[in-house]
């Protein structure tokens, strides 16, 4: 019982600085959304509409490079860290090719924003202003990344978070002076959001790789001479273990967006109710998804040290930690889901309506705890191809049609709106649990040898 409480505390001191980080980015587009809005509504709209093609395209990025993570963290384990430095150095030709294929087509979103039905022409080009002016941050938030996942393979995580607050704190002061216009820089509006987004994304990288080459702890890597020419090899295995991730990471986006554009036909009360109770439920899965990159460095450590056994203890403690925080954010949400939908809302329709889909939200965030924290495991295990397939089947396969049948046709019961879309949810989340917990333990069945031979590729 010792062993697991002692893991549970050194998973906590490593998932608490990322769910800072994590809150410290969504503040960030909380800030922009708002400044943004208090310009004008047109603005606020063009911010959100460039969002949501934004978040998928760079997410496909963020989760191409988590491959670092657990490649880091075992070879940190095993002993091996003369053979990090090589390892981030691939890690940013990497980021610099995917972010290239990125600003490509967010160059060219226009004519997925237009192509929208009855979209005004002036919220088009303000939308289209917005994303050609955010997608310059693309490779300094990609190269962020790679010097962030080097500290994170390492169990340090309060990097992160730091330079998570100073983004936030410089995010202010840059967006009012594009969105007004101020110390002589042009009024931009939503597209100043933008430009000074992406250059804080830049700040981030190279605040973040200050820290990397004047901290002490990371002066044996720093200092490995080293190929910098790009090595094929080792971007083919970090592709092979990240492009899993990134389809997944991509998947689970644009699931959400789907069913937002599936309820938007219903009226204004469904889709207010629906996006409080969704704005709600993402930031509670915070949690979860900060203590799954825990689990990752964890067993990835664990796995290069040759433990096997170790590596099943960090496992089933991340799973534990996080039941028992999904069960407390569980009660947390239906004992108070009226005074949360009120926070977004004071229309009576609309915060029943919200107040009634949290219910839904509380039952899901057990299954989601466990699928998204099973799918940190894996990651550490190295076992990323069965994430993907698992996250299609689940959301693509089981989710989404389920949420179809049940919210807008009367096959199963009498068309149930907007909560058939979350019963959906509650589906796909629940058989991607389930999924996962039995790779886990089929992985965790397998002998020493070759659970220890994957970990090394």
């Amino acid at each position: 019982m010792q062993k697991y409480v002692s893991e549970a505390r050194q998973l906590l001191a490593l998932a608490i600085p990322v769910i800072l980080a994590q809150i410290a980015q969504t503040a960030m587009g909380f800030v922009d959304t708002v400044m943004a809005g208090g310009y004008s509504a047109t603005d606020m709209a063009a911010v959100a509409i460039g969002t949501s093609i934004w978040l998928p395209a760079i997410l496909f990025g963020h989760g191409l490079l988590l491959a670092l993570t657990p490649v880091i963290a075992q070879l940190n384990g095993s002993g091996r860290r003369d053979r990090i430095a090589h390892q981030v150095r691939q890690g940013f030709w990497l980021a610099g090719g995917v972010s290239i294929l990125i600003m490509i087509v967010l160059w060219n979103a226009g004519y997925i924003i237009r192509s929208m039905h009855n979209i005004d022409p002036a919220l088009a080009d303000k939308a289209v202003g917005y994303l050609r002016a955010l997608l310059w941050g693309a490779p300094g938030y990609l190269c962020f990344q790679v010097a962030r996942n080097q500290c994170e393979g390492l169990a340090k995580t309060k990097p992160g978070m730091v330079m998570g607050f100073i983004g936030l704190l410089v995010n202010i002061p840059v967006n009012y002076i594009f969105i007004y216009g101020h110390f002589g820089m042009p009024e931009l509006g939503g597209v100043g959001c933008g430009v000074a987004t992406a250059a804080v994304y830049w700040v981030m990288f190279f605040c973040m790789l200050t820290f990397v080459r004047n901290a002490r702890s990371l002066r044996d890597i720093r200092l490995v001479e080293g190929s910098a020419k790009p090595d094929s090899e080792v971007l083919k295995r970090l592709i092979q273990l990240g492009l899993p991730i990134a389809l997944a990471l991509f998947f689970e986006v644009t699931l959400f967006a789907v069913v937002a554009l599936l309820v938007s036909p219903l009226g204004i009360i469904d889709v207010a109710g629906h996006q409080i109770a969704l704005n709600f439920s993402s930031l509670m899965f915070v949690l979860p998804m900060s203590l799954a990159a825990a689990v990752t460095i964890r067993v990835g450590f664990r796995l290069g040290q040759g433990s096997t056994l170790d590596a099943q203890v960090s496992a089933w403690t991340g799973l534990g930690v996080g039941v028992c925080m999904a069960v407390l954010t569980a009660i947390f949400t239906v004992t108070l889901r009226t005074h949360i939908a009120l926070l977004y809302n004071d229309n009576p329709a609309v915060v029943l309506l919200a107040s009634q889909l949290m219910m839904l939200a509380a039952l899901y965030q057990i299954s989601d705890s466990i699928q998204v924290i099973g799918s940190g495991i894996l990651r550490g295990y190295k076992d990323t191809r069965s994430i993907f397939f698992i996250t299609f089947t689940a959301y693509w396969v089981l989710g989404l049609p389920s949420g179809y049948i049940l919210g807008l046709t009367d096959l199963v019961v009498p068309r149930m709106g907007p909560a058939g879309f979350w019963w959906g949810f509650i589906i796909g989340l629940t058989s991607a649990a389930i999924m996962i917990m039995l790779r886990m333990r089929f992985l965790q069945h397998q002998p020493s040898s070759a659970i220890l031979h994957r970990a090394a590729r």
